[in-house]
Formats: structure tokens, sequence, C-alpha cells
């Protein structure tokens, strides 16, 4: 575990696999941490050097005072990699991750070369939705909101499963601040324009019964930029890493080879 100072955040990151590998760097989910990452990586090829984060507010990172704005949270990935010295990586964004991921494509290709937008869109939801959500955390905190989010989060059998306890808890165990400042970031996020601009491989991969980021919404996005390609996945909700491991990083693993990065 390691920390890194960019000044008005301090980010919780690890960095595992080769050393001198290619690096692919991972962006987990609103109401998650770097956490989200375990079940895959032991499956990913050797010979990568992996990059996880906790974003502001969430994990071991610290919590500016909420709201956030999106436009902070690309900085802090792209401040976070220019301080590892890292270029050229792949960017794997889950969630508010893949926004991220699109945000840090836009803003500076020196550092993304491929992107997988995982469970994701150019925008999500609607503001007003956004912030009826910021409301309920600030008045009954993430506890309030914990079992709608499982079922948007997984499918049916995998909340029938004693596993589903670990993933409520890490949700209900973010900070209440950095719930509602991420949120009220994806509230004022629209990337559609800047995101069809980009050109840069690309796989978007969804879950048939997500409830968060619906497969029709991943793929809309995906769409945008030329030569992408998409990627279902059956049986999966909105953490199809956690939900299927084992097909996440086969496609995942394929992606890299494809695009020559392992």
């Amino acid at each position: 575990m390691q920390i890194a100072d960019l000044g008005d955040v301090q980010l919780h990151y690890r960095v595992d696999g080769d050393p001198d590998g290619a690096p692919v760097v991972f962006s987990n989910s609103l109401g998650t941490d770097l956490r989200l990452w375990d079940p895959i990586l032991p499956l990913l090829p050797k010979g990568l050097k992996f990059i996880r984060y906790d974003k502001r507010g969430h994990g071991l990172s610290s919590g500016p005072g909420a709201p956030y704005s999106m436009g902070a949270l690309v900085r802090d990935a792209e401040q976070l990699l220019d301080l590892l010295e890292i270029r050229d990586c792949a960017f794997v964004g889950l969630s508010i991750g893949g926004m991220i991921a699109q945000g840090l494509a836009v803003k500076r290709l020196d550092l993304v070369r491929a992107m997988v937008l995982s469970n994701t869109a150019a925008k999500i939801g609607t503001a007003d939705m956004w912030n009826d959500r910021i409301n309920a955390v600030k008045a009954g905190g993430i506890e309030s909101l914990a079992d709608a989010v499982m079922e948007r989060w997984f499918s049916k059998a995998f909340r029938a499963t004693p596993e589903l306890a670990l993933w409520r808890n890490m949700l209900v165990r973010q900070p209440r601040d950095g719930y509602a400042g991420c949120s009220a970031a994806i509230a004022g996020t629209d990337f559609f324009t800047p995101t069809s601009g980009l050109r840069l491989p690309t796989l978007g991969i969804a879950g048939d019964q997500d409830g968060a980021t619906p497969p029709d919404l991943v793929r809309e996005t995906v769409n945008l930029i030329p030569g992408s390609q998409f990627h279902l996945m059956k049986g999966a909700g909105h953490l199809p890493c956690v939900e299927n491991p084992v097909e996440y990083a086969g496609v995942l693993t394929q992606f890299l080879a494809d695009i020559g990065h392992v």
C-alpha cells in the first residue's frame, strides 16, 4: 500500500505484477475500493504492471469536501500516472471509472493507448436522479440505499450467495461524503461529444443483468469510437469482474493481446 500526495488529495494506490511490464491501470466504481479487481488479477497474463487506486473519498484515499467534479477525478488519475511516470497504459474503468477513462483519454492521449469501458457510459442517469441519491445519503447514510444498490449491482443468483455481504459491507463503509461527492461528479457529466472524437483501441464490457448501466447504454457509448469492440457477459450485473472473473479476465486478456499490450 502506498500513498500519493497530490496536494489537495492523497490517493491510496498499489502496484502489482512486473514492475517493468506494460502498464494496465484500473479505476473502480462508485462505492467500491481497489479490491474490486482482486478476483481478476491472478488470472491475467504475467509480465504486466498493474496499477490500482482508490479515487478521492473512497477506500484509504483522503476525502476533500464534497461535491466533486469529473474534472477533479480525471485530474487525480492524471497526476497519479504522471507521478508514477506511466505512459501508454491500457486503462480499465468500471462505471464512474469508465467515465474517468474517457475524460483522461480526451485530455491526455499520451497516457492512454487503449481503454476498456466496463459497465459505464458517456452519460449515466439524470442530474435529478443523482441529486435524489445524494440527498438520501446525506439524510440516512449509504445504508439507506444499500439494498437497492445490491439489486442494481448483482444478478439474482449472486445475491443469494454469502459473498454478497462482502460487497454490501464495502459499499456502506465508504465515506458518506465521498459517495455523495462522486455522485455529484456523475450527475454533471456528459461525455458524448468528447468521447465521439476519440480514436484509440476500445473494448466495451456489459452485463446482461446490470441494473445501473444496461447493455444498450454501454454499447451506445462504445459505438461512438470507430473500430471498438463490445462484449456482453451473460448472467452478470454491474460488477461482472466479481460475478465471473474467469470470463472477464479472459476477455480482457484477449483485448490486451489484440492490441499488442502483452
